[in-house]
C-alpha cells in the first residue's frame, strides 16, 4: 500500500528516542523508496536553532546510529533535504505559529504528531495544537510510553487526548509488536491448521515469556527509579506478547477484531490476591556482578541511584487466565536488567507423552516446545524427540528450526520502520486502544499497591544471572524449570 504525502511532526525532535530510532527508520524507508518524493520531517524542539544547525546535529548524532549500507553522501543529502526544525515551547500555545507557518495546508495531506516527550505534556501539546487549528481529521496522534503511572493516570491520558483526537486518530505505540516475529506469531497460530487444535489447556503444560537485558539503567535512573521493571516493561510488552500467544482467533486482522481479541485476554487474568501476589510474584534488584566478563556496579551504585532504592529491576511471575481455553495453564512471565543474556523469547510447552513404548523411561524424554525467539535473532524453533543414527531406538532431543534471515532474504524492517509505515497508512492493528490500556492497568495495579504498602525491599541478584534464586523456586514448585535452565549441558 503506497504512501500518500505527509508531514511527520517529532515533538522532542532532537530527543534521544528520535536521533536513535525514529530518524534512522525514516531513513532506511527513504532508501527502500517508501516514501513520497515531497513527504517532509518537522522535528520540533525547545532550542532556538535553524533547521541548517539542527541538520548538524543529525549529521553527528542520528547518522551513526544508521546501519543500513545505502548510506551515501548523495541519499543522505535527499534525506535530510527533507528535514524542517521548528523551535516551539510546548506548553505555550502562541509558540506554536511558527509550526503553523511551517506545516502545509494541502487537502488529503496526512498529518501525523509524534509525542516523543514525556507523557505530562500529551495534553497540553494535543491542545495547543487545536488552539491553533493544527488538527485536521488527516491528522494522527502517536504517544509514546510510559502511557500513566497507574490506572487514573492512564485514564486522564486517554480523555485528554480524546478530547482532542478521536480513537481511530490515536496511535499508542509499542515497538515489541512492530517485531517480525511478533507479527509471524499471528502468521503461525491462524494461517496453519497444525497448531489450533493443540493450542490449549489440554495439550500446553505451560508458557514462558521473557525479556531479558544486558545492561543496567544507563542514564535513565531518573525515570527508571519511579518506574521499575513492572512498569516499564511487565505492563505494556510482556502483557502484549501474552494477548498475542492467548488470544482467541480473531474474525479478521481488522483493527478492532484484534484488539477486541487481545482484550478479552486482558480481562480473563486471574487477579492476584495478597495471598497469591506473595506466592507467585518475585521482585529484584541486581547487585555487583560480571556481564561479558566486566565488571557492572549495583543497582544503587549507579550514578545518581538512591542508596536506598527500593526500585525493582526484576520481575517475575506466574499469571493465569481463567477461560476454557486456558483454565490451570501457568504463564510464567519474566523480565530483569544485568541477566545473563539478552534476549526475548516466547516458549510454548507441550505436556510430556503419556507412555513411553521405548526402552527409555518417560522422564528421560524432553517435553515438545516451540520457542519463538524476537531478538536477537529472530526465528522458531520447535523442540522434539528424534532417534539417533545407529543401532537400537535411542531418542533424544531435536530442533527443527526457523531463521528469518536465512529463509527470507529479502531486507527486513525494524520495529520501529514498520510501525512509522502503519502509522502513515492508517493501519491501527499494532497499536493499543484505551480500553487495552486501561484493562492492563487495572490487572497490574494491585500489584503496585501492595508494593508500595509493603516495606520489604526487592531480593538482590548478582548481575550477569538469571535473577534472583527465588525466580527458580517459583517455576519449580510446579515441577518446571525455566528454558535456560532446562537445556541439556554441552
Amino acid at each position: 500500500m503506497a504512501l500518500t504525502d505527509f508531514d511527520l511532526v517529532l515533538f522532542g525532535g532532537s530527543g534521544d528516542l528520535a536521533m536513535r530510532k525514529l530518524l534512522p527508520a525514516m531513513f532506511s524507508r527513504d532508501v527502500c523508496g517508501d516514501l513520497p518524493p515531497t513527504a517532509r520531517i518537522v522535528c520540533v524542539g525547545r532550542h532556538d536553532n535553524t533547521t541548517e544547525e539542527f541538520i548538524e546535529t543529525v549529521n553527528s548524532t542520528s547518522r551513526p546510529h544508521i546501519k543500513n549500507p545505502k548510506v551515501t553522501p548523495e541519499t543522505w543529502a535527499r534525506f535530510t533535504s527533507r528535514i524542517v526544525y521548528v523551535s516551539v515551547d510546548a506548553t505555550d500555545a502562541s509558540s506554536y505559529q511558527g509550526l503553523a507557518q511551517a506545516l502545509r495546508d494541502e487537502p488529503g495531506l496526512t498529518r501525523v504528531y509524534y509525542l516523543a516527550t514525556p507523557p505530562a505534556l500529551f495534553a497540553q501539546i494535543c491542545d495547543n495544537l487545536k488552539e491553533n487549528g493544527l488538527v485536521t481529521r488527516e491528522s494522527r496522534v502517536v504517544l509514546e510510553k510510559p502511557l500513566g503511572r497507574d490506572l487514573e493516570s492512564a485514564k486522564q491520558i486517554n480523555r485528554e487526548v480524546g478530547e482532542v483526537f478521536e480513537e481511530s486518530q490515536i496511535y499508542r505505540i509499542d515497538h515489541y509488536l512492530g517485531k517480525e516475529t511478533v507479527q509471524n506469531l499471528l502468521a503461525l497460530r491462524f494461517g496453519n491448521i497444525l497448531f489450533e487444535p493443540l493450542w490449549r489447556r489440554e495439550w500446553i503444560s505451560d508458557v514462558q515469556i521473557t525479556i531479558a537485558e544486558k545492561l543496567g539503567v544507563g542514564n535513565r535512573i531518573g525515570y527508571y527509579d519511579t518506574s521499575g521493571a513492572l512498569r516499564d516493561m511487565l505492563q505494556n510488552h510482556l502483557l502484549q506478547l501474552l494477548c498475542i500467544v492467548a488470544m482467541e482467533p480473531p474474525a479478521s486482522t481488522a483493527p478492532d477484531a484484534v484488539r477486541d481479541a487481545k482484550l478479552q485476554v486482558l480481562r480473563s487474568l486471574k487477579r492476584f490476591t495478597p495471598t497469591t501476589l506473595a506466592q507467585n510474584i518475585v521482585r529484584g534488584q541486581y547487585r555487583a556482578g560480571h556481564v561479558d566478563g566486566q565488571p557492572v556496579p549495583s543497582y544503587r551504585d549507579e550514578p545518581e541511584a538512591p542508596q536506598n532504592s527500593r526500585t525493582e529491576t526484576f520481575v517475575a511471575m506466574k499469571a493465569e487466565i481463567d477461560t476454557w481455553r486456558w483454565a490451570g495453564v501457568p504463564f510464567y512471565l519474566r523480565t530483569g536488567k544485568r541477566m545473563a543474556d539478552g534476549l526475548a523469547e516466547i516458549v510454548v510447552r507441550f505436556k510430556q507423552i503419556p507412555h513411553s513404548i521405548f526402552q527409555q523411561p518417560t522422564s528421560s524424554f524432553q517435553p515438545n516446545s516451540l520457542v519463538i525467539r524476537l531478538q536477537p535473532d529472530e526465528g522458531l524453533r520447535m523442540n522434539l524427540m528424534a532417534k539417533t543414527p545407529g543401532e537400537g531406538m535411542r531418542l533424544k532431543p531435536a530442533e527443527l528450526e526457523l531463521d528469518f534471515r536465512e529463509t527470507f532474504k529479502t531486507p527486513r524492517m525494524d520495529a520501529y520502520e514498520r510501525l512509522l509505515l502503519d502509522v502513515l497508512r492508517g493501519q491501527l492493528t499494532l497499536f493499543m486502544r484505551g480500553d487495552e490500556l486501561e484493562a492492563a492497568w487495572e490487572w497490574v495495579e494491585p500489584i503496585l499497591n501492595n508494593w508500595e504498602q509493603d516495606d520489604t525491599a526487592p531480593l538482590p541478584y548478582t548481575s550477569g544471572t538469571w535473577g534472583p534464586a527465588a525466580a527458580s523456586a517459583l517455576i519449580g514448585r510446579d515441577g518446571l524449570q525455566w528454558r535456560e535452565e532446562a537445556l541439556p549441558e554441552d
